[in-house]
């Protein structure tokens, strides 16, 4: 052999050997590779899991609800769901990859939620990605649930960084700033419990569901509809939250008191005792979802003019995103629209089946740190879940050093 070929043949060896040894990094780079990518999310009671390729497409997805068995039992209780998680983990997971006519083997990394959320379900999702990565030598690529809902609508409209985004959910209610995949920056969070949570006691005091239309939905749903019917919504008087305070946080705790007031109230005049539901159930459930929307675009609105004063968007592409499961009632989504036809701003949210917890946000979250090779890691024993996280950058200190006095817009609700 001559020199000449034996040394072609060393160094053929030689990157050969590095290709192995930055397996990870080769998948991530090399445009001769086509990269699947599996999300499992297990923060709260959905079982779900995805799996999208390296242009962003849903090659398979499932999703195993536990809606009903927490509605029959008044709230989500974490051992239950735990349980449920153990018991359809596998199952999901397999038919997803089924679904996409996909082996493990053909899957580049395993994304998975670690925080925030209910710590024994965050478990489940952990334990089963960490038992997957050791079985077929996958890299996992760690998620934030916040971060995955507020990104996800990147998946489905063309959204330039950065923008501005309004996280309301059953767990969650911020306001951030995003500036890139892993950039955040806080403006505003529920000092208390968030939207999706007041609604599920609301509707759960209200009796809403001894109602057989309302009986299989969840809180806001039930809420929502019943809100459609109504017929004379100024018939209560509810109050706007946090009026006073020159801030962006949120706070709910109020305003489902000042709704049980009223409910009790008129339950005492129309003598209304065990199951019955008060006449006037679906104008107070208008008055409620307004009162609602009335606090949350006021926040946004100060939001809004605190990122114009200190420059964090451009200009020219002034966007607000709106996602998690709260953003799927039209009602709350309309009066936001109305502050972004104002302000000049463009309003996006993801598609229903992506605004509530899903595998396919955190497949996509885990795509778009793949693209960039952002939090790719083969350390999984160094992996654990966080039950509360939060989110980017807190620059809540400085939005109320700010002291933005804001106006609020005329809603026509």
């Amino acid at each position: 052999m001559s020199s000449l070929v034996l040394r072609i043949f060393k160094q053929s060896n030689t990157i050969c050997a590095n290709l192995v040894k930055n397996k990870v990094l080769f998948q991530c780079r090399s445009k001769y590779y086509s990269s699947n990518i599996l999300g499992i999310e297990t923060s709260c009671d959905d079982t779900g899991c995805a799996v999208i390729n390296d242009k962003g497409e849903i090659l398979s997805e499932e999703l195993h609800s536990q809606n009903l068995i927490h509605l029959r039992n008044g709230g989500i209780i974490p051992d239950v769901a735990q349980d449920l998680h153990r018991t359809y983990i596998q199952p999901v997971v397999k038919k997803t990859l089924e679904k996409a006519r996909l082996r493990m083997e053909g899957i580049s990394a395993i994304a998975v939620t670690l925080k925030p959320g209910l710590p024994l379900s965050l478990a489940v999702g952990m334990k089963y990605a960490k038992h997957l990565a050791r079985n077929y030598n996958k890299p996992i690529i760690p998620i934030h649930h916040m971060e995955a809902h507020a990104l996800v609508a990147r998946m489905e409209y063309d959204i330039s960084f950065p923008f501005l985004v309004l996280l309301i959910s059953g767990g969650h209610c911020l306001l951030a700033v995003v500036h890139d995949v892993n950039k955040f920056q806080l403006l505003g969070e529920s000092i208390d419990i968030a939207p999706g949570e007041m609604f599920d006691k609301i509707a759960r005091r209200m009796k809403l569901r001894n109602v057989p239309e309302y009986s299989k939905l969840c809180g806001g749903q039930a809420i929502e509809l019943a809100a459609s019917k109504a017929t004379n919504a100024q018939n209560f008087k509810l109050p706007l939250p946090l009026a006073e305070y020159r801030d962006c946080n949120f706070s709910f705790n109020g305003l489902k008191t000042s709704v049980l007031l009223q409910l009790h109230r008129k339950e005492k005049e129309h003598n209304i005792v065990a199951d019955g539901v008060i006449p006037e159930i679906n104008d107070l459930c208008a008055a409620t979802l307004a009162a609602t929307s009335r606090h949350l675009v006021h926040r946004t609105q100060r939001g809004i003019q605190f990122c114009e004063q200190n420059k964090l968007l451009i200009e020219h592409n002034k966007r607000l995103v709106v996602s998690g499961g709260v953003a799927c009632n039209n009602f709350i989504f309309n009066a936001l629209k109305l502050l972004c036809n104002g302000s000049e701003y463009q309003i996006y949210r993801p598609s229903v089946k992506l605004c509530t917890d899903n595998g396919v946000m955190i497949a996509w979250n885990g795509l778009e740190k793949w693209r960039k090779g952002l939090d790719i890691t083969t350390d999984i024993d160094t992996l654990d879940i966080e039950a509360s996280s939060q989110l980017g950058e807190n620059l809540i200190e400085d939005v109320k050093n700010a002291k933005i006095s804001t106006k609020l817009i005329k809603l026509k609700l």
